[in-house]
């Protein structure tokens, strides 16, 4: 048990490094917050599942208890995440930061926007 504790820990803090890696290395905005995104949600749900099972066996009858918090915190951590991603994205969209390469640009067609 305390080996699957490890790699889940050891996983989570893999994902949070790529996160990182890929905040320095990606060229623009957009990809930027696509690979932080992903990586720091899915490192920071495999971390809480590592503390759980860290944690259970030591707390005794709170473990229950510690578990339904850390359950709430993965969910919010799901719900937030992409949110605030996507509050960005659109954000730097609406300020006229462009992707870069050729791409298709579906939301300035949709907005019939072609000041930008």
């Amino acid at each position: 048990m305390i080996w699957l504790t490890y790699f889940l820990i050891g996983s989570g803090m893999a994902f949070h490094t790529l996160g990182a890696v890929a905040l320095h290395r990606f060229p623009d905005v957009y990809t930027r917050l696509h690979g932080i995104t992903k990586c720091a949600t899915l490192g920071s749900i495999l971390l809480y599942l590592g503390v759980i099972l860290y944690a259970s066996p030591l707390l005794g009858d709170a473990s229950v208890t510690f578990t339904l918090h850390v359950v709430i915190l993965v969910l919010l951590v799901m719900l937030t995440s992409p949110t605030g991603a996507h509050a960005i994205a659109r954000a730097s969209h609406k300020s006229g930061i462009l992707p870069e390469g050729a791409v298709v640009d579906m939301l300035e067609e949709k907005e019939g926007r072609n000041d930008l």
